[in-house]
């Protein structure tokens, strides 16, 4: 995979993810085998960052951004776009495809 592939599962209908905005999401991430390797579902709270401004992974910052709060998303991150040649923890080795699952819950920006 070179390219992150991007499928809306659901529409949101609320406020769009815009550069700079603290987002508030839940998900599940999963290796290319399939296996899972994270879940905030499992954590039991949500996870929190600003987008579009490299704080996440850059398959992240241009996979959520135009997302609408109440949609869900599935990204397909191709290791450059994700943690390239790092390996991350026990859970994802070097040079790993990634797949999310992330249902947006809420978008704040400066105007709020």
């Amino acid at each position: 995979m070179t390219e992150l592939q991007v499928t809306d599962l659901v529409i949101g209908e609320g406020k769009e993810a815009v550069k700079g905005a603290l987002i508030t999401t839940q998900y599940r991430g999963y290796l290319a085998d399939g296996s899972p390797f994270d879940s905030s579902y499992d954590r039991g709270h949500p996870f929190q960052c600003v987008i579009g401004t490299g704080r996440v992974i850059k398959g992240w910052d241009l996979g959520i951004m135009g997302m609408k709060v109440g949609g869900k998303r599935k990204l397909e991150v191709p290791a450059a776009l994700a943690y390239g040649e790092r390996k991350m923890g026990d859970k994802i080795p070097a040079n790993s495809d990634l797949s999310f699952e992330i249902e947006l819950l809420e978008v704040l920006t400066r105007d709020d």
